[in-house]
C-alpha cells in the first residue's frame, strides 16, 4: 500500500455547510473511510500516538468513533468497548448525563465494560466543544478506569474542546481545522 501523509487525509475530508442544521460546517470523514490508503494512513496515526502507552482497552464514541476505534483495538489487539447513547446498550450499564448548550444529553457504557484499573484510551473522529468526551472520560473513571489518553481524528480547536477534557489526560488531535 502506498504511503500518503496526513495532509492528504486532511484534504480528503469534506466541508459541508449547513449541516445538520442552518450555521454548522459539518467535516465529513466519509472519503477516508471509503479509501482504504487513507484509512490506513489515519489508523497509522492513531497507533503511532500510543507507541510508548499502555493500553488495555480502547473506547470509541458513538457512532463514528466506533469506526476508528474498533479497527485500531483490532489492529493493535486490544478490547474495544463503545460509549453510546441512552437507551441503545442492552444489559447493566453505567451513565453519564451532561448538559449541552441547549437541554442535555447522556452517556453509557456496560458497567462491566473492563476490570478496574484498565488503561483506557478514547477515541473519536472529532473534538468540538468537548462535551460528548468529557462525558465519557467521566463515565470511564466512574468505572475505576484510568484514561491513558484521548485522540481524536480532527479537531476543532477554535471550539476549544480541550478545556473541557481532563487535564491530566494526554490529548492530541491528527488534524486541526480552525473554524
Amino acid at each position: 500500500m502506498p504511503s500518503i501523509s496526513v495532509s492528504q487525509v486532511r484534504d480528503s475530508i469534506r466541508a459541508i455547510p449547513d449541516f445538520p442544521k442552518a450555521g454548522i460546517l459539518f467535516r465529513d470523514i466519509m472519503p477516508v473511510l471509503k479509501d482504504p490508503t487513507l484509512f490506513e494512513e489515519t489508523l497509522r496515526w492513531f497507533e503511532s500516538q500510543l507507541v510508548d502507552v499502555k493500553v488495555d482497552y480502547i473506547v470509541g464514541i458513538e457512532s463514528r468513533g466506533f469506526i476508528i476505534g474498533a479497527a485500531l483495538a483490532n489492529r493493535m489487539k486490544k478490547g474495544f468497548v463503545p460509549a453510546r447513547k441512552m437507551g441503545k446498550l442492552p444489559g447493566l450499564v453505567e451513565r453519564h448525563q451532561y448538559d449541552l448548550e441547549y437541554g442535555s444529553d447522556c452517556v453509557e457504557m456496560h458497567a462491566d465494560a473492563f476490570p478496574p484499573g484498565s488503561n483506557v484510551v478514547i477515541v473519536d473522529d472529532l473534538l468540538a466543544t468537548g462535551g460528548t468526551a468529557a462525558a465519557t472520560a467521566t463515565l470511564v473513571k466512574k468505572l475505576d478506569a484510568n484514561i491513558a489518553a484521548m485522540l481524536f481524528m480532527i479537531e476543532l480547536s477554535d471550539l476549544n474542546g480541550r478545556s473541557a477534557l481532563p487535564q491530566n489526560v494526554p490529548v492530541q488531535a491528527m488534524i486541526d481545522f480552525k473554524d
